[in-house]
Order: structure tokens, then sequence, then C-alpha cells
């Protein structure tokens, strides 16, 4: 994800430093005009917006509050945004260490996947101060079509955490139609074709449901991900009391995958860990 929103700020003029743990992935980025930094604290020197996109709440710390984070270079009040997907108490948390530093920051993570990304078409979702964000308005412009406010820092998480839940249950949804389908004789494309213009219609069953009909279980995003992130959603649905029983289903699903050497592959590959289940039986 970073890589072709790190190439839409470059194209567009922006002065980019960029620093990334493995590097090759940068080479696209640097070729185009961006430059190189040894540390993310040596990425922070002199900037007015620094962006993190990383796996995991204890990965966005690292590169930002860690040993050579980019909090320790960058000059005073500088803006964070994390646009990884994080906890919410995790991007709290970030924001009280950073403003103890003299820095401030907001949360922002993304949906709309790698083709999103590419196209600049990406939804970004954002929980900070009203001036922060407008301040990471003109760049966000640039990543994505819709950006929404959702309200203080940690908003943005909250908001990504429904995002997927969404996600999760509505292909756990198509992935069961279609098994159910193909135990039944139909054809996935004839019903993929028939029920994509009616009220069971989705994006992962536009999208996604033509890849299982194919047998293409290779990754937009990866099944391993997206149990870091149902992990997060279930973390704070127990912080409010509220119990996300489809959510659970779909992480068990997924343990079934990953079981299988299946945590690298799309998260459509949900539609085998339900065909060996019904076999088991």
């Amino acid at each position: 994800m970073g890589v072709p929103m790190a190439l839409r700020l470059v194209r567009a003029g922006h002065d980019v430093v960029v620093f990334t743990r493995t590097a090759a992935k940068a080479e696209a980025v640097l070729e185009a005009g961006a430059r190189w930094a040894n540390s993310p604290s040596e990425a922070a020197v002199g900037r007015q917006l620094v962006i993190s996109m990383v796996t995991d709440g204890p990965d966005v710390r690292e590169v930002l509050l860690g040993e050579k984070g980019a909090a320790l270079s960058a000059p005073q009040n500088t803006l964070f945004a994390d646009m990884s997907t994080i906890s919410p108490d995790a991007a709290r948390s970030i924001a009280v260490d950073l403003n103890v530093l003299g820095h401030r920051f907001i949360d922002a993570p993304v949906t709309g996947g790698d083709i999103g990304a590419q196209q600049g078409a990406l939804s970004i979702l954002v929980g900070g101060k009203d001036a922060d964000v407008q301040q990471a308005l003109p760049v966000f412009e640039l990543l994505g079509r819709r950006v929404t406010h959702a309200g203080p820092v940690g908003s943005g998480a909250t908001l990504k955490a429904c995002n997927q839940i969404l996600g999760a249950v509505n292909l756990l949804g198509v992935c069961e139609a279609l098994a159910f389908a193909k135990r039944s004789g139909l054809d996935l494309h004839q019903v993929i074709d028939a029920l994509g213009v009616g009220a069971g219609s989705s994006w992962a069953l536009q999208n996604l449901g033509p890849k299982v009909a194919a047998e293409d279980f290779a990754p937009g995003f990866m099944v391993d991900l997206l149990q870091k992130d149902l992990r997060i959603v279930c973390e704070a649905a127990r912080a409010c009391a509220l119990p996300v029983q489809a959510v659970q289903l779909a992480q068990e699903l997924f343990a079934n995958n990953q079981s299988h050497n299946e945590g690298r592959k799309g998260t459509h590959v949900m539609y085998k860990a339900l065909e060996r289940i019904a076999d088991a039986k």
C-alpha cells in the first residue's frame, strides 16, 4: 500500500523522503524521484508531515518512538499521520507520547486496497483535531476520493474496525453462498452474474466471487493481515461489551486457512476452508 501512495505524492510534486524496513520495496519510489533515508529518524528531518504505513500498533510505535524513531529528529510540532490499521487504544497511546515530545498525531487508516492506492481512490478514515486534519487534507486528497473526519484521535481506527467487520462478514456470506451453489450443481459464474444486481450483491461478490469461481486465490489482501485486523476488532468490541459472533466465525475459518498454509493467500480463500469443513463431515 505504501509504495503506490508514495508514488502519487512524488508525481504530484511533493518532496518525499522514504524509509522502509525492506529497502527493495522502495525502488520504484526512488526511481520516481523520492529520496532515501537510512532510518525513520533520518526520514523525519525537516519534515512538516510524517506518514507511517506499517503492519500493527507495535510497528507504528517502533518507527515513530523507537531508538531510531521519526519523533526523535522531527521539528517541534510536526504532524504525524499514521495510515496503518491499528487499534483505537494504540492510536490514542501513541498520540499521547508524541504530544509529550511536542508533536501532533492523527490516525488515518485507509480502505480500498492496492488498486485504490494506485488510482488515488482510497477512502481515508481520520481521527484527530480539526486543525491537524485540515493540514493533512491536501495530501489525503491526492491519495483518496473520500476523506472522513470521524472524531478525535482513535476514531479513524474505530471506523476502520467497523469496515473490517463488514468486509469479513460480507465475505463469509459470499463464500458460503458459492459453496452452497457449487454443491447444488450450479455454475458459479452464472450465480455471480445473476445475483450481482440484487439485494444480496456486494463488493466481495462482484470482485472476489469471480476469483473463487476461477480458483484464483492470489492475494489482494492476505488472510494473515485480516486476521490481525479482526483481533483488533475483538479487542475493541470487548472494551465496549459487544459480542461479535459473526466476526469470531470468520476468525475460525481464517484460522483453518492458516493451519493449511494459506495465510498469505487472498482472503477469499475462506471458500476452501468451508469446503474442507464440509468434506470432513
